[in-house]
């Protein structure tokens, strides 16, 4: 066959490329994911009262109950009520047949301003609520229309109810409750709301409230109040597609403060830390409360507690920055503001501790008051020790001198307790101990007239010198023991007691500790950050001031709580002052006495 006559061959012909629009191949499954998408029964509520404001309502009321034996929640509001159809009646078929087309958002782009929703799914989680939704309101003709949606149902209905429109507004009511909708209380309803709506109410001037019958209260939603120093001067956020509400307080480091993002006065998030952009410094802090209001973000259809990832997003996160840099520069400053005022605190709590403890033991063990010095002097003059707090044990802090002319609030009041100084001691056998009754008012200072004293041996031997006086000379019997002494201090018909322990022993250990600490006072201390270092405390004689290792281990386990750190450096200074007080002495009773003043120190801290 010649080469003509071959068939040529037939062009097959080219389909055109697939391609067309999106659609719903089940629109049912459709509603039910969306209606499902909805986890949180309080932001369902929350909508409902968004729909009340929305519609121009004065007077929402949520109400709580139980009817025939079913729990109920009711929204009732004043507004405007479901718009009309062309016959006058409330376009209930409107509401039903366009989910996910709402009238909302072409008010919007007409430019209408403070409506919220634009989703049109608002009605559709009451699934999370309850098995049915029965929504009324009233009709141009005055009677009332009423249209019933049910759970897993896609029909719906519309009745007239016979009852005439009494009062303009919308009525929605669920019921029965899901079971674990049936504990949502009252006031967890109320403070929900308080925080979700906050700028919401505030803006419209809604009087909002929730009626709980089942616990008879009834709960006004008050816009949630912030706690902490408002911060006036913060710099203006930079460039965003839309206008940026800030309005923070600087409040006490607590893991409960969070600062709020919302979108038109609506909560979206009550956290801003949330957010991958904002998981930093100063929103991770715990430093701040408050709200930042974008209205451009775009959120999650479904849920709407979330934010889209998108340009407005990043455009809000840039035009914070100014805004981050100068709150960190605030937080620093009272960080730093509450340490210095913390360790005021801790040295004056220490100071009392020790001035206690040093009315407990005996004064001449422990030189690092100026204890012996000021009752030599005393003595020298033929005078008592001076009255006060301080003075009452002849103990004075170091650069703390006293006024010469009390105030009247120094003035004493009434009896109200008394102790013995020093209330644990140890004297030699056949030797002789001074004590001194101490009778203090309510605020801890020294009462001096009209008190009556009686002293008394309780347990063990010895005697008692001038057992009525304020002073007494207990002289030990030839024999160790441990005895108890007792006094009773009487002003009026207010008695008051206090007992001491001497330990009488016939193996005294010999004075051997030198008094270069006398007169030095109780030092100050200071924070020395050295991580890796075995060292937890040093004294440094010449600047009269312990420096604490804060890298220290210990340190570090101490500072989770107040208590714990503040009986940390008590123990530090117990074991400076006992090295300083007592260098000669050997090391197991070096020891003894850090368990001695630590246990007479650590029963006064607070």
């Amino acid at each position: 066959m010649s080469e003509s006559s071959e068939a040529a061959p037939v062009p097959r012909p080219q389909r055109p490329a697939a391609g067309g629009r999106l659609r719903i191949g089940d629109d049912w499954n459709a509603i039910t994911i969306i209606a499902l998408s909805q986890d949180n029964p309080l932001k369902a509520v929350a909508e409902l009262v968004e729909n009340s404001i929305d519609a121009g309502a004065r007077r929402i009321t949520i109400t709580r109950g139980r009817e025939r034996g079913e729990h109920y929640l009711e929204v009732t509001d004043d507004g405007r009520g479901v718009p009309r159809d062309a016959e006058g009646r409330p376009d209930f078929r409107y509401v039903a047949t366009h989910i996910c087309d709402s009238l909302k958002r072409r008010l919007k782009a007409e430019g209408a301003r403070g409506i919220q929703g634009e989703y049109g799914i608002g009605l559709l989680s009451f699934w999370t609520v309850g098995e049915e939704l029965a929504m009324s309101s009233g009709g141009a003709d005055g009677h009332v229309y009423e249209m019933r949606m049910r759970k897993h149902d896609p029909g719906y209905s519309v009745a007239r109810l016979r009852a005439l429109l009494a009062e303009p507004g919308t009525r929605v009511k669920i019921r029965p409750l899901l079971p674990g909708v049936r504990q949502l209380s009252g006031e967890k309803i109320q403070r929900y709301l308080a925080s979700e709506l906050r700028e919401r109410i505030r803006q419209s001037g809604a009087a909002v409230r929730v009626l709980d019958r089942q616990a008879r209260k009834e709960l006004p939603v008050e816009p949630r109040q912030f706690a902490g120093e408002l911060l006036h001067h913060l710099p203006a956020p930079g460039p965003a597609p839309g206008e940026i509400y800030v309005e923070l307080y600087l409040a006490a480091p607590d893991a409960a403060n969070e600062v709020g993002l919302y979108r038109s006065g609506t909560r979206i998030l009550a956290s801003i830390a949330e957010l991958e952009a904002f998981s930093r410094p100063p929103w991770t802090e715990g430093s701040l409360q408050g709200m930042i209001d974008a209205p451009f973000l775009n959120l999650t259809p479904a849920t709407r507690t979330g934010v889209i990832h998108d340009g407005a997003l990043e455009a809000l996160a840039s035009a914070l920055v100014p805004v981050e840099a100068r709150l960190l520069e605030l937080i620093e400053e009272r960080r730093r503001a509450e340490e210095e005022r913390s360790s005021r605190d801790t040295l004056r709590a220490i100071q009392r501790a020790f001035r206690e403890a040093l009315l407990t033991l005996p004064a001449e063990d422990y030189d690092w008051f100026e204890v012996s010095a000021r009752r030599r002097a005393a003595a020298g003059n033929g005078e008592e020790p001076p009255a006060g707090d301080e003075a009452a044990g002849g103990i004075e802090i170091s650069g703390e001198p006293q006024p010469a002319q009390r105030q009247f609030f120094e003035f004493a009041g009434p009896l109200h307790s008394v102790r013995i100084a020093p209330a644990a001691c140890t004297v030699a056998v056949g030797g002789e101990r001074r004590l001194r009754a101490l009778a203090r008012d309510a605020s801890r200072r020294h009462v001096s007239e009209g008190i009556e004293y009686a002293w008394r041996i309780v347990e063990g031997g010895g005697a008692l010198d001038n057992p009525a006086a304020e002073y007494v000379a207990y002289r030990a019997p030839e024999e160790p023991a441990l005895v108890r002494i007792a006094v009773t201090a009487r002003q009026g018909e207010t008695a008051c007691e206090a007992e001491a322990l001497v330990t009488v022993t016939d193996s005294l250990l010999p004075e051997s500790r030198s008094r270069e600490a006398a007169g030095h006072g109780l030092p100050g201390y200071t924070l020395e950050h050295a991580p890796g270092k075995l060292w937890r405390s040093r004294l440094d004689a010449e600047t009269n001031v312990i420096v604490v290792n804060s890298g220290h281990r210990d340190y570090v386990f101490a500072s989770r709580a107040k208590t714990l750190k503040l009986r940390y450096l008590v123990r530090l200074y117990a074991k400076e002052m006992v090295r300083r007080n007592f260098p000669g002495l050997r090391g197991e009773e070096l020891l003894d006495r850090l368990i001695e003043l630590s246990l007479y120190t650590e029963e006064h801290l607070r």
